[in-house]
């Protein structure tokens, strides 16, 4: 039987090895991490034994900060691609490891560099704002990062006559322009998540629930947000139905964050937005990709790891530090 090498196998995008049923994964996931002085950070949008054996919990750009913060010698992400490059451009002396290497992202494919590079070149006096939502090598095409978070800041504390290209999603950009009034040139990019809610449905779920809250995410589109109670980050949706004295909330995002909207709140009821497919989910495929099988085995065998080239890693950091010193200068 041939042995394949780590190289191979990291190829593979997930280790694919028996697991005795008999395995206490909660408790032997504990043992590996102390045993290899491992983190695990685990994305909202993660399924709830990921998000319950995590040491942090948290949107893409609060987890990499919080791994850059860490003296762990591993970190284990349990999220998306993009999520695991930006820890590694953070913490580049560290080992990133991520549960399936095949959990992309739909935004961050709907930018491939290379044309977002050509687009970049027709407007040569703009200043480049981009997602956290990206790959590493658009993050290095850039002049400022920003998130969902704080993305309605940053653009507010440029000049006003400023010129600014906004990438790579279309939605955020929009409802961002329209905040702040700027006329901004977007990358035609989407989540397919949060492009799938239908507003119809919405508008019927409404009815039925008159008391109900609709919060939305503002990768939402125009149509779903002009519904929306509240619009905000991730993080943003969490702490308003923690502090709103709403007993029902429709929530327009990935459904996994609804696991920590329940735990926060156990006397509230939580409604997933509805989408315009027979779906009767409103799940990232790719989130959902990593299992707590496939952690359980990444941190068992070091694999599969998550690299970045070391020039990509110069440049990429340049816009998000740049964020980070608009953000503390602004006291967010």
């Amino acid at each position: 039987m041939k042995t394949e090498t780590l190289e191979e196998l990291n190829r593979k995008g997930f280790i694919e090895e028996s697991i005795d049923p008999t395995l206490d994964l909660f408790e032997e996931i504990e043992r590996l991490k102390k045993e290899k002085n491992a983190i695990i950070l685990a994305h909202y949008y993660q399924e709830p034994d990921i998000q319950d054996i995590a040491d942090y919990i948290g949107d893409s750009l609060g987890l990499s900060q919080e791994a850059a913060k860490t003296e762990a010698d591993v970190i284990v992400f349990a999220g998306v691609h993009f999520m695991a490059e930006t820890a590694k451009i953070l913490s580049p002396e560290k080992k990133v490891l991520l549960p399936d290497l095949k959990a992309g992202c739909s935004l961050a494919d709907s930018c491939p560099p290379h044309l977002f590079r050509k687009f970049k070149e027709k407007y040569p006096d703009h200043l480049v704002i981009t997602y956290v939502n990206c790959t590493a090598e658009l993050k290095a095409l850039s002049d400022i990062v920003c998130t969902s978070t704080n993305a309605v800041q940053i653009v507010e504390s440029l000049p006003k006559d400023q010129k600014i290209i906004f990438g790579p999603d279309k939605n955020l950009g929009a409802w961002v322009a329209k905040k702040t009034g700027r006329d901004m040139v977007l990358w035609n990019g989407a989540c397919m998540v949060h492009e799938i809610f239908s507003r119809e449905k919405i508008t019927k779920l409404k009815e039925r629930h008159p008391q109900a809250r609709f919060i939305a995410h503002p990768e939402c589109e125009d149509a779903v947000l002009k519904m929306a109670d509240y619009i905000g980050s991730t993080t943003g949706l969490l702490k308003y139905t923690i502090n709103n004295d709403a007993k029902e909330f429709i929530v327009a995002t990935e459904s996994g964050i609804i696991h920590q909207m329940e735990k926060a709140n156990p006397d509230k009821t939580f409604i997933p937005a509805p989408p315009n497919n027979s779906c009767a989910c409103n799940d990232c495929p790719y989130m959902k990709r990593n299992t707590l099988e496939k952690l359980y085995l990444c941190i068992k065998n070091g694999l599969p790891e998550v690299t970045v080239p070391a020039d990509i890693i110069v440049q990429a950091r340049k816009p998000i530090e740049r964020m980070l010193e608009i953000s503390a200068k602004l006291g967010l």
